[in-house]
């Protein structure tokens, strides 16, 4: 998996980068998670994202592969009580850009996400209150997402973005309910190399 995610990369970053506009930058913001479970109510859960971006404009599209840390997971409500649950992930997406007017941008593409770690108050197993604990062998190493967002290029070296990823696959690992990634992001980015 790892290898067709770099391949894509690779392919993609030669196909544009001799005759595109380059851009390089760093880019943070808030991520409001939730899982998309089949028998338990999720709600939303405050975190952050953080990396790295290239940008390759040819017109009026772009192609921009990132590298992003991101603080994801949900809080739910099981048999009366409240759990969390944390989720870390190195996420790579792939965004294609479609500018309409000036530095504002629709985008869409996939996102490939590495597990980095997975803890909850809740065993999904056991079904039991356990206090803060690893769950990561609950869980797939890997999801695959659908970014879709907008965005809007400032002319002073900086991007604002809103994004949707919605997870595809099955992250649940186990004999437990279907675990879907559904992630809501907002953006500051600051170009470094415009």
């Amino acid at each position: 998996m790892r290898k067709l995610i770099l391949s894509i990369f690779f392919i993609a970053v030669a196909c544009v980068s001799a005759s595109a506009q380059f851009q390089l930058g760093v880019k943070g913001g808030m991520n409001f998670a939730e899982f998309k479970i089949d028998n338990i109510r999720s709600n939303t859960k405050t975190g952050y994202h953080f990396g790295a971006f290239t940008s390759f404009k040819l017109g009026k599209i772009a192609v921009q592969p990132e590298v992003v840390f991101s603080q994801q997971g949900t809080e739910f409500r099981f048999d009366g009580q409240d759990f969390q649950s944390n989720f870390n992930y190195i996420n790579v997406p792939v965004m294609f850009k479609f500018y309409l007017v000036g530095g504002l941008n629709v985008q869409v593409g996939p996102q490939f996400g590495f597990l980095t770690g997975a803890t909850s108050t809740f065993d999904p197993i056991e079904q039991i209150e356990t206090g803060e604990s690893s769950i990561r062998d609950y869980y797939s190493e890997s999801d695959v997402s659908l970014g879709l967002g907008v965005g809007w290029d400032l002319p002073i070296n900086m991007n604002l973005e809103f994004r949707y990823n919605r997870g595809l696959t099955d992250i649940s690992d186990q004999n437990i309910p279907a675990t879907r990634n559904q992630v809501y992001q907002i953006s500051l980015g600051f170009r470094l190399i415009d």
